[in-house]
C-alpha cells in the first residue's frame, strides 16, 4: 500500500484579482434598509469579503498602519478637548479628555498583536503568532464593558444627585470634538477590520464608536439642559450606557467564535463550491482564523489515487480555494486512505 501523503502549501501573494459571482443561499441574513442602518451601526459584521485583502503581510502591514493613524487621530481629538478645558477652566471637561486619552492608548496592544502576528512560527508556537490578535480583542471587549460600566454609574449617580454644569457653550463644543473624532476613527478602523479580516480591529472601532457615544451622550445633555430639563443628562447617559451594551454583545460575539474556530458558514460553502469539481465525493472542508489569516484544511479520500495524482489534486484545490475566498494563510490537502472514515459533505 502506498503511504499516506500530506501535501502542506504556504501562503503566497497573488498579484491578480479575483472576481466572483455565487448566487448560493446564505446561511445568515442581516436586516436591510433603516433597520439594516442600525444594526451595522450596534453590531458591525466582521467579515466583508468583497473589500478584503489576499496578502498576510500586505493586510498586517495595513492594520498596523490603521492603528498608528486611529491613535494619531484619538490623540488629536484629545488635544483638541484639552485646548477647551484650557480655555474653559473646566475639571468634570479634564476628567473626561483624560478618559480619551487612556481609551485611545488601548490601540497600543492591538499595535503589538498586529507586530507578533508578522512573526515566523517555532518550535514552541508552530502555528505562529495569530491568537495573539484575538487576545488583543478580549482586552478590548473588556474595555468596552468598562466604558458602559462607568457610563451607566455615572449616569445613576447624576440623576440621584444632579449637579449643576458650567461653561455650557464649552462643554457642547468638547463633547462635538469628542464625538466626530471618536466617530471618524470609528468608521475607519471598522473598514480596515472588514478588509483585512480582523475581528480585533473591528472592536477597536466599535470600543473608539462607544466613546463617541459618550460624548454624543454630554451634547445632547448640554441641549436638554438649554431646553429646560436638567435631568436629560443622565437619562441620556443611561441610553447611552444600554447602546454601549448592544455594542459590547456583538464585539464579544465575534471575538468569542474566533477564539471558538468560529467561521462564517457563507465562507465554507464558498469552499466547499470551490474544490466541488476537484475533489472525490466524500470531502470535507475545515477552517479556522488565527488573527486575520484563514487556514483552510482539505480532506479528501484517497483510495487508488498515486502520490503524483494527489499532489496534483492538492495544487489544484489550494488554487481553487485561494480564488474564492480573501485573506488565506495556509492551505492544507489530507489524504484519507480509510474511505470509511470520510465525513460527507
Amino acid at each position: 500500500m502506498t503511504p499516506p501523503h500530506t501535501h502542506d502549501h504556504e501562503a503566497h501573494p497573488h498579484d491578480h484579482p479575483h472576481e466572483h459571482d455565487h448566487d448560493h443561499d446564505h446561511d445568515h441574513s442581516h436586516p436591510t434598509g433603516f433597520k439594516g442602518f442600525v444594526y451595522a451601526l450596534f453590531v458591525p459584521h466582521s467579515h466583508d469579503a468583497a473589500d478584503s485583502i489576499d496578502d498576510a503581510m500586505q493586510s498586517s502591514a495595513k492594520g498596523i498602519r490603521a492603528v498608528k493613524l486611529s491613535l494619531l487621530g484619538l490623540g488629536a481629538t484629545a488635544l483638541f478637548q484639552l485646548a477647551v478645558v484650557w480655555i474653559s477652566g473646566s475639571v468634570a471637561l479634564l476628567a473626561d479628555t483624560v478618559h480619551n486619552f487612556s481609551d485611545a492608548l488601548t490601540a497600543i496592544p492591538l499595535w503589538i498583536a498586529f507586530l507578533l502576528g508578522r512573526r515566523a512560527a517555532t518550535k514552541r508556537f508552530t502555528f505562529g503568532y495569530g491568537r495573539a490578535e484575538d487576545m488583543a480583542g478580549l482586552f478590548i471587549v473588556a474595555m468596552i464593558a468598562l466604558s458602559a460600566v462607568i457610563a451607566a454609574v455615572e449616569s445613576i449617580r447624576r440623576l440621584f444627585a444632579p449637579q449643576p454644569l458650567e461653561n455650557l457653550g464649552w462643554v457642547l463644543a468638547a463633547g462635538l470634538i469628542g464625538f466626530a473624532g471618536n466617530e471618524l476613527v470609528a468608521i475607519y478602523r471598522i473598514r480596515v477590520g472588514r478588509q483585512i479580516g480582523s475581528a480585533a480591529l473591528i472592536a477597536d472601532g466599535v470600543h473608539a464608536r462607544t466613546d463617541g457615544f459618550t460624548s454624543l451622550a454630554v451634547v445632547l445633555g448640554v441641549i436638554g439642559i438649554w431646553l429646560g430639563f436638567p435631568l436629560a443628562d443622565p437619562i441620556i447617559g443611561l441610553l447611552i450606557s444600554a447602546a454601549i451594551a448592544i455594542l459590547l454583545w456583538g464585539t464579544a460575539r465575534d471575538i468569542g467564535r474566533r477564539l471558538m474556530d468560529g467561521v462564517d458558514p457563507d465562507l465554507v460553502h464558498r469552499a466547499e463550491e470551490a474544490v466541488d469539481p476537484l475533489s472525490p465525493a466524500g470531502s470535507r472542508v475545515r477552517m479556522r482564523w488565527m488573527g486575520h489569516q484563514l487556514h483552510v484544511e482539505i480532506s479528501t479520500p484517497a483510495d487508488h489515487a498515486t502520490t503524483s495524482d494527489l499532489k496534483e489534486r492538492a495544487r489544484s484545490m489550494e488554487q481553487a480555494i485561494r480564488g474564492a475566498l480573501p485573506n488565506v494563510g495556509s492551505v492544507v490537502s489530507i489524504p484519507l486512505w480509510n474511505t470509511s472514515e470520510t465525513a460527507t459533505h
